[in-house]
């Protein structure tokens, strides 16, 4: 199943298919003027990657799979430590350290909800080695950003 990324029209499509399917470490599902959607796959032993959004509330949703969801106030002090799979989310408050790391036998399948924008409208990164090589992954200039600090990534 492949979601075209239409920007801030309006649009429906199955969710839970879209992300079983999914076969990229992100794929940018729809983009909207104050809420983004992501689809990603975590291998086996893979992780979504240590990071921080000082002003981007986050929404992390596994639809297949077992993960370790971690978060804390830095990045040398994870204070929460909790195991999820199938049907569980895991709430990112924004300034919050964080990271879930597929811990299962299988690839992780998650979608992302993100409260801004976070990345590129319609972008695809098959692997996360090529996600955190992208240099053009930015928010569209249509969409509404806070005006504060950059993200933290580890």
């Amino acid at each position: 199943m492949s979601i075209p990324d239409i920007g801030p029209r309006p649009q429906a499509f199955d969710l839970e298919t879209a992300t079983i399917e999914n076969p990229n470490y992100r794929t940018v599902a729809w983009s909207g003027k104050y809420l983004q959607v992501t689809l990603m796959s975590i291998p086996v032993g893979g992780d979504i990657g240590l990071e921080e959004h000082p002003d981007t509330d986050q929404f992390i949703r596994l639809d297949a799979g077992r993960g370790r969801a971690q978060m804390g106030p830095s990045k040398d002090e994870l204070t929460f430590d909790q195991e999820v799979t199938d049907g569980w989310c895991v709430i990112v408050p924004a300034g919050s350290w964080h990271n879930v790391t597929n811990i299962g036998d299988a690839p992780m399948q998650v979608y992302t909800l993100y409260a801004p924008q976070h990345h590129q409208p319609g972008k695809v990164q098959a692997t996360k080695a090529i996600a955190d090589a992208d240099t053009d992954d930015e928010p569209a200039d249509w969409s509404v950003q806070p005006e504060t600090a950059p993200d933290q990534h580890v």
